[in-house]
């Protein structure tokens, strides 16, 4: 980790701020070595991913890592007039996803209780299936099994609501990663310890605990 200095940094432009919740913070991608735990709303730059990771730049030149997965982009400028129309992620693949796991799941119960599948291949049938939503009139909550963590829908765009594991240094890519990239537009209930999977309990009271 950077020793902080007393200068600010020059043309500091963040790209994220930390959560309502505040955030953890650690000296390296180790969740051995906690550090100052950061405020909220405090405005910082991502510098570079390392899975779920991201080293974070604060306006008086102090690093440290934190879950990016968590934190607040700062949005962008409004587009230029005539410019394209810009939006969030498509919600659409991650629903479909989800519809087709529990179609799996309800099939697969359909054949156990008419005694067309025996317990050993209902289990192997159902292994690794992971799915999980809750729909409250135009909001909805879907788990992303991919990435661990639970997902805001608003209709439009998705956004992470709370990381279910720890980072990853290993966790797969994520698209336009690095500086200024996307790592969770909002997350409502965000800046947990990460790895305590409470993803739902603490959140909302219909989601579930991610184990």
């Amino acid at each position: 980790m950077s020793v902080p200095v007393s200068e600010y940094v020059p043309d500091f432009r963040p790209t994220h701020v930390v959560p309502r919740s505040g955030l953890d913070a650690w000296e390296a991608p180790d969740p051995g070595l906690p550090t100052t735990p950061l405020d909220a709303f405090l405005p910082v730059r991502l510098e570079e991913r390392a899975g779920d990771w991201g080293r974070i730049l604060c306006s008086n030149g102090w690093t440290a890592w934190v879950d990016a997965r968590l934190l607040v982009t700062v949005p962008d400028d409004p587009p230029a007039a005539g410019g394209p129309l810009t939006r969030t992620a498509d919600p659409r693949p991650l629903i479909a996803r989800a519809e087709d796991a529990l179609g799996r799941y309800r099939r697969a119960a359909e054949a156990l209780g008419a005694g067309r599948l025996d317990g050993e291949n209902f289990r192997l049938r159902t292994r690794g299936l992971r799915v999980g939503m809750v729909v409250d009139g135009e909001s909805v909550w879907l788990y992303d099994a991919e990435h661990e963590r639970w997902v805001y829908c608003d209709g439009v765009g998705l956004s992470t609501y709370a990381a279910g594991s720890s980072p990853s240094v290993a966790a797969a890519a994520v698209p336009g990663a690095g500086a200024g990239a996307d790592a969770g537009e909002r997350a409502p209930g965000a800046g947990r310890t990460p790895g305590k999977g409470a993803a739902g309990a603490e959140g909302h009271p219909g989601l579930p605990p991610v184990h």
